[in-house]
């Protein structure tokens, strides 16, 4: 009786995709919202990304909640898993009296592959204003770094001192600048608080490339933290 409900419920959502597909048309035209983004993000802010001037500039505020959410499941995942592993006698490396140190080719490679990593993160980070990347995404690879730091050297330890401060701070100088966009601009991340510079260059859009580098600061040291968590 089970598998035949699950067949109907899933034949139901199959016939409603069926009908979203074939009732789907490309739209040959911009939508007035889509052209009015499309002409202010590179006119009004200077950055040839627009998704990454929507995100920053125009929709700075809900930015700024997203890092605070990626921030509370960083605090509860310490609190968890230290809760959980607060009991264990046995580190997970002696589990099964095996050696599960990381092989030649794993260290190796992690030794080669790291810096060019962690440089192409912070090239995201960068040049998010210009093309596709910007803070989160730039935060995340330098994050898949950390990680691969940990599989090559497990006994590598973060200072989670450290990469609390820092992530503290960064999410302190975006409010701050969010501030000053409502006191010095027209309203909260404003990026005209800085000149705009030469449309294309790397030191242009105002302030959208401080406010990228300080939300890849802020994710790379809360993802980091998390995936550390899990670890242990």
């Amino acid at each position: 009786m089970t598998r035949i409900f699950t067949f109907l419920v899933v034949l139901l959502f199959g016939f409603i995709f069926a009908g979203l597909v074939g009732s789907y048309s490309e739209r040959q035209t911009l939508s007035p919202l889509a052209e009015y983004y499309l002409t202010q993000v590179p006119g009004g802010l200077g950055a040839p990304n627009v998704v990454t001037g929507i995100l920053i500039t125009f929709r700075g505020f809900d930015t700024l909640g997203e890092v605070a959410v990626l921030f509370m499941v960083a605090a509860s995942v310490g609190v968890l898993l230290e809760a959980s592993s607060s009991g264990k006698t046995q580190p997970p490396l002696a589990k099964n009296g095996g050696d599960r140190s990381p092989s030649e080719l794993v260290q190796n490679g992690a030794e080669v592959v790291l810096p060019l990593i962690l440089l192409f993160g912070a090239y995201i980070i960068m040049n998010g204003h210009l093309s596709a990347g910007g803070g989160f995404q730039g935060g995340a690879v330098v994050a898949s770094g950390i990680m691969l730091l940990m599989l090559a050297a497990p006994t590598t330890k973060l200072h989670h001192g450290f990469l609390s401060v820092t992530e503290s701070l960064a999410g302190v100088f975006y409010v701050l600048i969010g501030i000053i966009g409502l006191v010095f601009a027209g309203g909260f991340l404003d990026s005209h608080i800085m000149r705009p510079g030469s449309f294309g260059t790397l030191m242009s859009a105002g302030a959208i490339p401080l406010i990228s580098i300080l939300l890849g600061i802020k994710v790379s040291a809360e993802l980091s933290v998390i995936i550390d968590r899990f670890r242990n």
